[in-house]
């Protein structure tokens, strides 16, 4: 057999291109299939309360008293919570003294007052408070522009920050209950992944990264989708970078509950930058 005869035969004219093309027409760039269904903020807002609140209707009254987060039991956390709507409320209202609130400090003693309360008490106020949000937003342009807490965002964005923080503290109280994380249902994370992607810019520029860097971030699995994104600034060329890691995974990361280590990533491009962007994720986190 000659080297000719072990050669592959020459593949048809224009067979990739005919390849690409059909494969587009099955699937757009950037998204995953099947792809999940679109919703407004105000369902995805919606969704996290409820399933929010079917985790603290399975809590114990022991598990209400279970230290979580900055010295807060789960009660102290429900009640910065019920603070946060009210704080919400005070921000569709047009009240200029919670737009530059601290998120924690604005809220800490509506946390601090739940102490002793019946947790059956803290859990209906919660609920009273989350059902206010809901039909206040009801019939409003999730495109009107609000302010609260140093964020300035339309409406929709607001909602789709209060799904993500709902679904955090669910999972800050099921990892203080023994309980399994949850993930946000498909059509949510992918609102939240939207969301996380357009601030990388600012997440950037928070946590101080000067160097510009020009991003494409994949996140796979449900609720993920491709973003092309520059950070940083400068006049240097920038630097390109390919991040790789799933959506739910990021979205923990953004909420500052994972670390990049902990993430299962694959990164192509400078490996220092890559990894200067993915800490700066984590400074989106409200807490």
């Amino acid at each position: 057999m000659t080297a000719a005869d072990r050669a592959p035969p020459a593949l048809p004219p224009g067979l990739r291109e005919r390849v690409l093309a059909a494969s587009l027409r099955a699937r757009a760039a950037g998204r995953p299939v099947p792809d999940a269904p679109e919703i407004p903020a105000a369902e995805a807002y919606r969704q996290a309360a409820g399933a929010f609140y079917e985790a603290l209707c399975l809590l114990s009254d022991h598990d209400w008293r279970t230290p979580v987060l900055r010295g807060l039991d789960v009660q102290g956390l429900v009640g910065h919570l019920i603070g946060v709507e009210d704080d919400v409320r005070r921000c569709l209202s047009g009240d200029p003294e919670v737009v530059g609130a601290s998120h924690v400090e604005s809220t800490q003693a509506a946390a601090i007052g739940e102490a002793g309360r019946p947790p059956a008490h803290t859990r209906a106020d919660w609920r009273r408070a989350a059902d206010c949000t809901l039909d206040l937003v009801r019939s409003a342009d999730p495109g009107t522009q609000v302010a609260m807490h140093g964020m300035r965002l339309s409406l929709g964005a607001l909602l789709v920050v209060r799904a993500f923080e709902l679904w955090i503290h669910e999972n800050d109280i099921r990892k203080a209950a023994g309980w399994d994380a949850s993930a946000p249902g498909a059509s949510t994370l992918r609102l939240m992944t939207e969301l996380a992607a357009r601030l990388l810019p600012h997440a950037a520029a928070r946590a101080g990264l000067a160097e510009r860097v020009d991003v494409r971030l994949v996140l796979t699995g449900p609720g993920g989708g491709t973003w092309d994104v520059t950070v940083g600034g400068g006049a240097a060329a920038p630097a390109a970078v390919s991040i790789v890691t799933d959506a739910v995974g990021f979205c923990r990361l953004a909420g500052n509950r994972v670390t990049p280590a902990g993430l299962d990533l694959h990164v192509t491009g400078d490996p220092g930058r890559a990894a200067a962007v993915l800490a700066a994720v984590s400074t989106l986190a409200l807490d």
